[in-house]
């Protein structure tokens, strides 16, 4: 109690002091979190053959941006402290859950028991609030790892941290571990939610709107409407924006190694711990040597520099090569923020931060690459392997110099030793990376985890499986439990990895043996919000043995399947001098319950209100069939026609409809219904047209002869100046509120 009211009386402090000084406390700033609880026990025993850690969950605060933001700190720090054995050491970890919430930890890239793996309801129990649990396991691998919750998006808030394998008698070298991460001030749920309904709050803040007074001011009017033809949203790099990029916890560069000399061999354990950024590394003192991938050798290759996707790892080489200080820079793929390491003492070297994204001549790119209903032309067919990077078009480093930069690409790759897999039967299995922005829907065969049946695969078989992304996103694979080989053309030396990043329009191989006893093990991408969202399948071994840690299988796999279920809210409420205007929604995966209405502030002017229930069809849910009710009030309107003759009482109408919503080229909403009172409406409208990063254009027309249109100036997240003319409500401004 004493440690909570210590922690109580902190906060209240740092509170007053950023009131009064626009500051906080050195010790607040950055990596270093407040603790709810102290460490009661060490953090790590050495004992002969086995390692004992124990690490405590707690909720906390930091501040990376001049603002107090909820965490969640490992033994008081984000990331959690690093772990280091050797190979062959005996894991014994204590998880001491100090929060009120569950969580849990998956060892990524171990190869560990089912039971031990960390999925919570999957493989293990979850962590309950205030209860400790114990993995135990044994090291049979070296290499660079990481571990991190697995439990909602508790990954973005901070529990995340470095695991490093020492092989038996390795030899001494001078070693620095980056572990790089993304970092939101919004609460990721609230992230989360908004992905799911479209907001371009994230493109505004990038300044990566691609608005039509941009696609004219440069020229790419054409490129704008064709995307739009097809049916396609802005091009987009990146989904989330963040306000910082952190190198083990710091943002910027404010990390620095100054022991090393001139000449140093310097062995970077790169580690991408963040939820959803992809980070561009390169070093100003000169090319890097990549000497392992995801924990495994690889024949060392020399580039100039190299992309880590999400939950990768790369082990490189550096020479520094005079006195100084060089910086090792990582930056996010949009482009949109860095975060750096500096090695060495002396005046700075920095590198050459990557210039702006060129968005239209990518989203010309696309527009080549993809048919009008969404899927890709025999031209995305034939890439693989990060070979042909389709965002190439975009680097302006490379568009506009033309220069030479040696890319690692994971045809690049090759592993020192033979690693043909065991003889047994081979399986192959095909799937397809679907998804769209529009809804933020992310599935693997049009098929979301909890619309797939488990895997079944036996023990001793081979299983090839072959990736063909159909999206205009990359994805991360993560096959948990296995090392899988990449077909790249090195033969019996296809490197081993366990994960793979596969860009938009490729198709890749990649095969591993089903080594395992029994158990379900995960295969997902590792884009936080894509998993959250349901990309992904569960390999299950047939007749598995019972897992203690599951004691109710059919349960468990229901809180499983729950997370691609939930429904979000969304809403967008017009507060006009006219009338209030408005719509609210509540959607999943496949269904959406939208309300919408109009009311005017007189009784003469009435109101209206409509409300679907639909179901989204297809992979990229262009069509909702729906079911609905509309009823409406305004006096002395008495009886009108409609554009086919039919009547249209105003004065007052309930009636029950079925109808069906389509989107058309130009991403118009096209909408057709028919109620029990014999009534058929047709109607066409557009919502957010982006006339430029801020302002956009509404408008509706429809067979009842009613029509509206308006434009909306986004001044937060939450709120927009407004403006719109109503057939019906007449003339109005105000401000909008969305949700």
């Amino acid at each position: 109690m004493r440690s909570h009211l210590r922690f109580t009386k902190q906060v209240l402090c740092w509170s007053l002091l950023l009131l009064v000084t626009g500051r906080l406390p050195a010790q607040m700033m950055h990596n270093t979190v407040s603790s709810t609880q102290q460490i009661r026990e060490p953090f790590v025993t050495h004992m002969p053959g086995k390692v004992i850690y124990h690490l405590y969950i707690t909720d906390t605060t930091v501040n990376y941006t001049g603002k107090i933001r909820p965490a969640i700190a490992i033994n008081g720090t984000i990331p959690a402290p690093q772990l280091d054995f050797t190979e062959g050491d005996s894991a014994v970890i204590y998880v001491h859950n100090l929060m009120h919430m569950e969580t849990s930890i998956h060892w990524h890239g171990l190869i560990v028991p089912n039971d031990q793996d960390g999925v919570p309801y999957l493989t293990t129990a979850p962590i309950k609030g205030h209860t400790t649990h114990i993995f135990r396991f044994r090291l049979v691998q070296n290499g660079t790892y990481w571990y991190h919750s697995h439990t909602m998006l508790q990954e973005q808030s901070g529990m995340y941290g470095a695991l490093i394998i020492h092989p038996v008698g390795g030899t001494k070298e001078k070693t620095e571990t980056l572990l790089l991460s993304d970092w939101t001030d919004e609460n990721p749920h609230q992230v989360e939610r908004s992905l799911h309904f479209a907001t371009d709050w994230y493109g505004i803040r990038k300044k990566a709107t691609q608005d039509y007074t941009q696609a004219i001011r440069e020229g790419k009017l054409g490129i704008k409407l064709k995307n739009e033809w097809k049916r396609m949203l802005a091009m987009d790099v990146s989904d989330v924006y963040y306000d910082k990029l952190l190198t083990n916890g710091h943002p910027v560069d404010s990390g620095h190694a100054s022991k090393y000399q001139p000449g140093d061999t310097i062995r970077l354990r790169i580690i991408n711990g963040s939820a959803s950024t992809y980070f561009w590394i390169q070093f100003s003192g000169g090319k890097m040597m990549v000497v392992a991938s995801d924990g495994k050798d690889v024949t060392p290759v020399v580039v100039d520099r190299f992309i880590v996707g999400v939950s990768e790892t790369y082990d490189v080489k550096l020479v520094l090569p005079g006195h100084g200080r060089y910086e090792l820079l990582a930056t996010s793929e949009d482009r949109t923020n860095h975060t750096s390491f500096w090695l060495g003492k002396g005046p700075a070297y920095p590198a050459t931060v990557p210039g702006r994204l060129k968005y239209f001549a990518g989203m010309k790119m696309m527009n080549d690459m993809t048919t009008g209903s969404g899927k890709m032309t025999d031209m995305g067919m034939n890439m693989s392997l990060q070979q042909m990077d389709m965002n190439t078009v975009m680097y302006p480093e490379i568009a506009d110099s033309g220069q030479q930069i040696t890319t690692l690409n994971y045809a690049m790759l090759s592993a020192p030793e033979k690693t043909t897999l065991p003889a047994g039967p081979v399986r192959e299995l095909r799937f397809e990376l679907t998804g769209n922005m529009s809804r933020y829907v992310w599935t693997m065969d049009n098929k979301t985890i909890s619309e797939s049946d488990k895997i079944l695969i036996r023990r001793g078989e081979n299983i090839r499986i072959i990736l063909t992304n159909n999206s205009m996103m990359r994805h991360p694979m993560h096959l948990h439990g296995h090392f899988f080989r990449v077909l790249n053309g090195q033969g019996d030396y296809a490197p081993m990895k366990t994960v793979l990043d596969i860009m938009p329009m490729e198709t890749d191989t990649l095969e591993f043996h089903a080594s395992e006893k029994s158990g379900d093990w995960y295969f997902h991408c590792h884009i936080l919000y894509h998993m959250m969202a349901g990309m992904g399948k569960i390999f299950s071994y047939e007749n598995s043995e019972p897992n203690p840690q599951i004691p109710d299988p059919k349960k468990a796999i229901r809180r499983v399947y729950r997370d691609d279920r939930r429904f979000y809210f969304g809403a967008d409420i017009g507060l006009e001098s006219n009338s209030s205007d408005g719509e609210i929604r509540l959607a999943n995966t496949r269904y959406l319950l939208q309300a919408e209405w109009r009311a005017g502030y007189t009784q003469e002017r009435g109101y209206e209100t409509e409300a679907h229930l639909g179901r989204f069809i297809g992979r990229q849910q262009f069509l909702m069939p729906y079911i609905g009710w509309d009823f409406r009030y305004r006096p002395g309107h008495g009886n009108e026609k409609n554009l086919f003759g039919q009547a249209n009482t105003k004065d007052k109408r309930s009636a029950l409809c079925l109808g069906v919503q389509y989107t058309l080229p130009m991403l118009l909403k096209a909408d057709a219904r028919i109620d029990t009172d014999g009534q058929v409406r047709l109607q066409i409208g557009r919502e957010d047209i982006p006339v430029s990063s801020r302002l956009r254009l509404n408008f509706f027309w429809n067979t009842d002869k009613e029509y509206m249109t308006g434009l909306r100036y986004i001044a937060t997240k939450y709120l927009s100046l407004s403006t719109h003319y109503d057939s019906d409500m007449g003339y109005g401004a105000g401000i909008t509120i969305t949700y």
